[in-house]
């Protein structure tokens, strides 16, 4: 909303100190907009000044002296409209919570509520000076800024209070000013902002290098009538030949920051007088837009005329602008006498851009689909929808505009002050285990903003958040559920199969000293497939931990292992089988031994919910003869008659091998694969008469084939899918007939 709305207060007649004091500040305002935006800038100063009065800086200025500094900046260096002004006169009458945002809203219109909504969400971020943690806290910072003015308004605030951090008590000096250099100067760079990139660095090294500051302070000072000549003498002929050329130019001067000297002399561990590009010499040409690029080179051909160019310093920001928008032409010449001077050549658009940054002349524009961007990207953008702002009444639209990073993560902070980065949706379990494995296995819940939340609370960026553990808390399956986070998912998963093999070790340890105790004339592994069919476990690993938490009373098992023995269980089991299958034993060869009888599996089927699996060690596929082999921890294992391990089974285990045949549809259900073994000739064309067999004769399904020179033969693998046994056989036939094949046989695995 552009309107006025209807207040309580005139501007003019209620707080007419305010209007007074402020006088310089509302000047500024009148020359830079409409008659109809200054008055609603008078109200919203009035309303500030009203709801602040009494409260003051550390100076003892009132407080709402910050606000109107922070405006002035807005509006001179950052060069923003009317809802800026107003959104910062009332952040901190919002932020200390003497009105809401919506009733700014209400007042002023929704687009101030939505700045103001961004810069209380970034003041209320507790950072920590921790340089590791410098590039999450600029992207989370970032990520408050729903409306692309809110980076520019902190800018201008956080430059206000440098330019005041005198008054500040020490200990808030040094944080502020950490914060200023790592955070806001490093985001004012991305944006253009050079002035104010410069100016905060500056500040910033004052207060946390006073010494090193000082020192190059006095140096400068000291040689700055020498820098004076030397710029005269070294610029003189290049004037003299500019002059003659039909160029509108000018030239300023620019002494390097104090913060990039002292940057310099700690990287290269040099002197203040050993860095020899202390200053630069700027050429600003006033050319159309369409000639920028012919004149710049114009200009640093005039200049290479007289002093030679260091090809390794030259910088073309001209033909491929920085990734900020910073357009300009750099090069770094040697004079006679040996002194290194760097040239910038840049037109009158390209300088205003680099000294006030692009937001001078951007104009917001909605913009769909903006979800995924990073930090550059965000940026780039951010210049593209504020080009040519109309600060006159900032008629402008931010619908559909999302200016946080969207990139599928969030920011949040431990009680210290440390930011973790988390995937979007995380909950307070993945922060747990974020933290560390044993925090996270001892997670009962978490304070956020100081509330207590369950384990399931999801996060949001800027939470500060304390877990809450209990000694007595386990992993839970169900935990599984909560977690977004792959880190929190393995680690669970890890901590219940610890658990699992922990219960289960107990658990056969008291299986085995309750049998030795019974005196039962039973191994172990014999007991737990006895246990395991009755209790209808598929793993001893499984019946491990249900004696060790008691979900099977281990007393119980006597009478269980009793009836085994006799052969009881045995018995009933047979009679339970035939009675419930009459029909199937009868059409299925129930009462044909050599079949298998009533117990015997039938494949593709499964008995009392245990489920089967074929050996790897033979490989068995449709047709071969099969038995299966009851193992202690991993179900029913399917094996070929003639498999290398079948007669140690027998004659080791003859109470765990069961009869077994195909199902007789199971050819037609699926494919089984078969490796088979070829020896041929090593002669031209043999392996793709090989392959023509498989895939042209019977359009077989080839998995792989591999074939290797060995003795002057070629031998090799081929795994194929195949329905059953007898294709395996017509295959090998069909190989062994072609010419120069020599061996050609099934192979177990």
């Amino acid at each position: 909303m552009d309107e006025l709305q209807q207040s309580d207060h005139r501007p003019g007649e209620v707080n007419r100190d305010a209007t007074r004091r402020h006088t310089a500040f509302l000047e500024r305002c009148a020359s830079a907009y409409s008659a109809r935006s200054v008055a609603m800038i008078e109200d919203a100063l009035a309303l500030a000044d009203e709801k602040l009065a009494g409260l003051t800086r550390y100076n003892g200025a009132p407080l709402v002296d910050h606000s109107v500094g922070v405006a002035a900046i807005v509006i001179g260096e950052i060069g923003l409209g009317r809802n800026s002004v107003i959104a910062t006169l009332l952040h901190d009458v919002v932020r200390i919570g003497l009105i809401s945002s919506a009733a700014a809203g209400e007042r002023f219109g929704a687009e101030c509520a939505t700045i103001i909504d961004g810069m209380s969400g970034i003041s209320s971020l507790h950072t920590k000076t921790d340089d590791q943690q410098a590039d999450s806290i600029r992207e989370l910072i970032i990520s408050y800024s729903t409306d692309p003015r809110v980076i520019l308004i902190k800018l201008a605030d956080r430059l206000e209070v440098m330019r005041t951090l005198e008054m500040f008590p020490p200990e808030k000096r040094v944080r502020k000013s950490w914060e200023s250099l790592n955070l806001y100067a490093k985001i004012a760079h991305k944006l253009g902002l050079y002035p104010m990139k410069s100016e905060l660095e500056d500040l910033s090294l004052r207060y946390l290098e006073p010494e090193d500051y000082a020192h190059i302070v006095e140096c400068l000072s000291a040689g700055a009538a020498e820098r004076e000549r030397f710029i005269e003498s070294f610029l003189a002929p290049v004037r003299e030949k500019l002059d003659r050329t039909s160029l509108k130019y000018h030239i300023k001067s620019r002494t390097k920051s104090i913060y990039s000297i002292w940057n310099k002399m700690r990287k290269q561990r040099v002197t203040f007088d050993e860095v020899y590009d202390i200053f630069a010499l700027r050429i600003i040409i006033d050319c159309p837009r369409e000639e920028e690029k012919t004149a710049c080179w114009s200009v640093y051909s005039v200049v290479t005329d007289f002093y030679t160019p260091n090809p390794e310093r030259l910088r073309d920001w001209i033909s491929i602008p920085k990734s900020n928008g910073y357009e300009s032409l750099h090069t770094t010449v040697v004079t006679q006498g040996g002194r290194w001077v760097e040239v910038q050549i840049r037109t009158e658009r390209m300088d205003s851009v680099a000294e006030r940054g692009i937001a001078a002349h951007w104009r917001y524009k909605g913009v769909q689909g903006a979800s995924g961007m990073g930090t550059e990207e965000w940026l780039a953008r951010l210049r593209e929808l504020i080009e040519n702002t109309d600060t006159t009444t900032s008629t402008v639209s931010t619908k559909g505009f999302e200016a946080s990073l969207s990139s599928g993560e969030i920011f949040v902070f431990t009680p210290t002050g440390d930011l973790r980065r988390l995937p979007e949706g995380a909950t307070v379990l993945d922060f747990a285990f974020h933290i560390h494995t044993g925090v996270g296995a001892q997670c009962v819940g978490g304070k956020v903003n100081g509330r207590n939340v369950p384990i399931k609370h999801t996060l949001c960026n800027g939470d500060i958040v304390q877990i809450l553990t209990s000694k007595n808390q386990r992993p839970k399956a169900d935990w599984l559920a909560i977690v977004r986070t792959t880190r929190a998912k393995n680690k669970i998963r890890a901590h219940l199969r610890e658990l699992e093999a922990r219960a289960a070790t107990l658990g056969r340890e008291e299986l085995q000293r309750k049998i030795r105790n019974w005196k039962l004339a039973l191994p172990i592994d014999d007991a737990v497939t006895a246990l395991c069919r009755h209790y209808k476990l598929r793993t001893g690993t499984e019946l491990y931990g249900r004696i060790a938490d008691g979900r099977i009373d281990i007393a119980d098992t006597k009478e269980v292992l009793a009836r085994h023995l006799s052969g009881e269980t045995e018995e009933e089991r047979r009679q339970a089988t035939a009675s419930a299958n009459p029909a199937k034993n009868k059409g299925e060869g129930g009462g044909d031994s050599s079949r298998g009888g009533s117990d015997t599996l039938v494949i593709d089927d499964s008995i009392a919910g245990i489920e089967y699996k074929f050996g790897k060690c033979c490989n068995p596929i449709f047709g071969d003869d099969i038995f299966g082999f009851v193992t202690v921890a991993s179900g029913i294992t399917i094996h070929r008659t003639d498999c290398p391990n079948a007669a140690r089974m027998r004659i080791n285990y003859p109470y765990r091998v069961l009869p077994a045949r195909w199902r007789e549809s199971a050819a037609a259900d699926g494919a089984f694969r078969a490796t088979i073994r070829v020896v041929a000739d090593d002669v031209p064309g043999i392996v793709n008469r090989i392959a023509d067999i498989m895939t042209v004769e019977l359009k077989l399904n080839m998995r792989s084939i591999s074939f290797s020179p060995q003795g002057g033969v070629l031998a090799g693998l081929i795994n194929v899918e195949v329905p059953g046994r007898a294709v395996v056989d017509t295959l090998i036939h069909k190989l062994l007939a072609v010419k120069g094949v020599q061996k050609a046989h099934r192979i177990n695995g």
